[in-house]
Formats: structure tokens, C-alpha cells, sequence
């Protein structure tokens, strides 16, 4: 093993990815999160860190010197995050280490949507303007004051993974939208308390675009622009991402320039950043960003897509390195998630083709299993990840495997 790296909170697709790429170079990977959330992973996926520390993450300053002690007496040559609530507490630790990281000052506001908000808009990065309220009569208040037209946006101010938007077309619709917004005081799994503040936020038509970049000493690695695929109604949950976004050179400057402006705003200066956004008429808006790599297994989309590996280069960052950014191939790669609306018992997933092209078929659900949940419209079921050599031949080949795919679920 050529170092160890500290890896803050696994509780994502992600983590297991780091992994891999850690074995690839030789690097420990150690592991900091809850007892009870340890304890809940695989036999096999615990077994896959060189150690482990449980600080109370809820004890704050506490934790961190616990963090800080752990690093040094382990040799900890590099700080990662694979999830995002706990990406401030990278940030942090990081810093107190003397290894590479975002700044520190600016860690809170790389997670928290409102001080996100105030730094986007003091630097002057197109986003969405936005404002705060605490509850349902601040909310109409302050509608009322600033004679906001709706459609309008009603979010946490600290949540993540579209979990409490809503999209709110009238009046009406306000006390189930700030319902949901505050419906979670606590983080899971590790129980963080958020920030139940609500933020009302102009609604911004247009495709809606991710992007990965890669941070070393402030230079800014754009990886991929990947287009993504919403419901639509009230939520608007993700069913799929492609790489790469169809988009012209002119829109595509427009898109990393405004990305490039929102993360100098924020302190990214090493490590990865996961930044989402709108693009429309020709205006890229920055909607949010996280400093940890991405979700729904984008990380394997865009090495399908390209041949770069995100999380690799994340840890060579993390660790002092010169991250390897080539790409091995020029093709498309998309993922769809296989969905549904309905709630019950899981019947079956039935006629998933797998024509030439299909790279992964996963079911995350098996007969007899439940299906629904609190925080959800569409359960996912499973995925499949496809190639192609463009991005509209695969989209075209994603759509008429959805569009056969069968789910049946019976009532619990």
C-alpha cells in the first residue's frame, strides 16, 4: 500500500467505487461513520476498509478532534466524502490535517442551500433567485411582498437528492409543499439535524444538466456535461442521466462558464464537485452543487461514456497527486431507472430486454419485496446502464427498453 486516505460517511453508490479505484492504486481506505450504520453494511463491504472510527458526528467540534487525533495516528495522507451531509466535516478535517481540500470557510455553504444562495448571488453566478421563510404564513408573506408570480420552487434549505421539492403551480398547493419541505428534521442515516429553514426559489424552465469536474489546486477538470431526465408534476424525481449532454459549442461554453464561476465562489480548490443546473434560451442557472462525487451511478455512466474515472482521480487529488484525466474512448453511455408509481408487493420485473448495447442490468427489488416509500412518487426497482456510439442512438435505444420493460405489483 503506497498511503491510507480517510473516507467521510459511505452511504452512497459512490463509496464502492472509491474502493475500487483505491485498490487500483494501491491506497488504504479507512472508514468514519456511525456504529449502528457500520454495522448495518455488508460482511463483504466492511471488510474491504483498512479501519474504522465511530465519532458521534452530533457532538460537532468533538467529533472533528476525534477525526483530526485518528488521522495522524494512522498516517491519513488524504480526505474523501461520499456523502454529502457529512461534506463539511471533510472539508474541515482536511484543513486541520494539512491535506488537500475546499476551503473551509465555505464548507457550510457548499451544503447548506440557503448560504449557498447568498454566495452564488453575491459573486454574481446566474442561479435562481431565491429567498428564505420559516413556515407556511412566512412563506405566503413573502410571496405576497415580493409579488412572486408561480409557478415558484419550495425546498429544504438543507436536504439533498430531491427529497422535499416541490414544484407549486398556485396558492393552493402551498400547505402540502412546505409540508414536505419540513417534513425531515433528521438526516439518515446518521441522524444530523437539518435545517428546517424553506426556501422559495423562482422556477426555471429548461433541460436540466449535471456536471463533473475535478479540482487540483484551484484548475478547474470538467469531465462531462451529463443531460438528465426528469418526472414531471409536483416532484420532479430523476429517472435516468446520459453522457454526453447534445448540446452546441456555444451552449456548452455558456454551461462550464457558469459553472467554472460558481465553484471559484464556493472555495472548490481540490477534490470533485458534483454542480447542477438549467440551461435555457441560452441561460445556463446554477440550481446546486455538492462536494462529493455524484449519485445514481454516474460515476460508471461517464467511465462507459469516456473511459475517466471520476473517483479515481478524486483520490489521487485527495492524496497529492496529479489526477489522470484521459479518456480512452468517444462514445455514449446512458442509465435508466426501471420505476414505478404504484405501491404494494412486488410481483416482478418482466420482459427486460437486453439487446447488444445493454452493459448492466440491476434489480434492487425482488418478488414479494415492498414497494413505496414515504419520501418518494416512483419506486425504483432496479436500472440498466447502456452504450452506444452517440448520444441520441443510445437515448433512442434507453427509451424502447423502458418502454417494453413490465412492472407488476400487486396490492400488500
Amino acid at each position: 500500500m503506497i498511503g491510507n486516505v480517510l473516507l467521510v460517511g459511505a452511504h452512497s453508490s459512490s463509496a464502492k467505487e472509491i474502493l475500487n479505484a483505491a485498490d487500483e492504486l494501491g491506497v488504504a481506505v479507512h472508514v468514519a461513520t456511525h456504529r449502528n450504520v457500520f454495522a448495518n453494511y455488508s460482511k463483504e463491504f466492511r471488510d474491504r476498509f483498512a479501519g474504522a472510527i465511530f465519532p458521534n458526528f452530533l457532538a460537532g467540534q468533538a467529533a472533528m478532534d476525534e477525526l483530526v487525533a485518528y488521522g495522524r495516528d494512522n498516517d491519513i495522507g488524504g480526505v474523501l466524502c461520499a456523502w454529502e451531509f457529512l461534506s463539511p466535516v471533510a472539508t474541515r478535517v482536511a484543513a486541520r490535517l494539512g491535506l488537500p481540500g475546499h476551503d473551509p470557510d465555505l464548507a457550510d455553504a457548499c451544503r447548506n442551500k440557503a448560504l449557498m444562495a447568498k454566495v452564488l448571488s453575491a459573486n454574481g453566478v446566474p442561479a435562481p433567485r431565491t429567498w428564505l421563510a420559516s413556515g407556511l404564513e412566512s412563506v405566503r408573506a413573502r410571496i405576497t411582498e415580493l409579488g412572486l408570480d408561480f409557478p415558484l420552487v419550495v425546498k429544504p434549505a438543507e436536504n439533498a437528492y430531491s427529497i422535499g421539492v416541490s414544484v407549486v403551480d398556485s396558492p393552493d398547493a402551498l400547505p402540502d409543499a412546505v409540508l414536505n419541505a419540513q417534513r425531515w428534521m433528521t438526516e439518515l442515516p446518521h441522524g444530523l439535524p437539518l435545517d428546517v429553514s424553506i426556501l422559495i426559489q423562482e422556477y426555471v424552465d429548461g433541460q436540466e444538466y449535471s456536471v463533473e469536474t475535478v479540482i487540483r489546486g484551484g484548475a478547474q477538470h470538467h469531465l462531462g456535461i451529463v443531460q438528465k431526465f426528469t418526472t414531471s408534476g409536483v416532484t420532479r424525481e430523476e429517472a435516468g442521466h446520459t453522457v454526453p449532454a447534445t448540446l452546441t459549442d456555444s451552449e456548452r461554453a455558456t454551461v462550464l462558464d457558469a459553472v467554472g464561476r460558481s465553484l471559484t465562489a464556493l472555495g472548490f480548490r481540490d477534490g470533485v464537485a458534483h454542480t447542477e443546473l438549467k440551461l435555457h434560451n441560452g441561460i445556463a442557472k446554477i440550481i446546486e452543487i455538492g462536494a462529493r462525487p455524484p449519485g445514481d451511478h454516474i460515476v460508471r455512466v461517464l467511465r462507459y461514456a469516456r473511459g475517466v474515472n471520476e473517483v479515481r482521480a478524486y483520490l489521487q487529488v485527495a492524496i497529492g497527486r496529479e489526477p489522470d484525466l484521459s479518456e480512452t474512448h468517444d462514445g455514449a453511455a446512458a442509465i435508466r431507472f426501471l420505476s414505478t408509481g404504484e405501491r404494494g408487493v412486488l410481483d416482478g420485473v418482466m420482459d427486460v430486454p437486453e439487446p447488444p448495447g445493454v452493459v448492466e442490468t440491476v434489480r434492487y427489488l425482488a418478488p414479494g419485496d415492498d414497494v413505496g416509500n414515504y419520501y418518494e412518487t416512483f419506486t425504483r426497482v432496479g436500472h440498466v446502464i447502456l452504450r452506444e456510439s452517440s448520444a441520441p442512438a443510445v437515448n433512442k435505444l434507453a427509451d424502447d427498453l423502458v418502454a417494453a420493460v413490465t412492472i407488476s405489483v400487486r396490492e400488500g
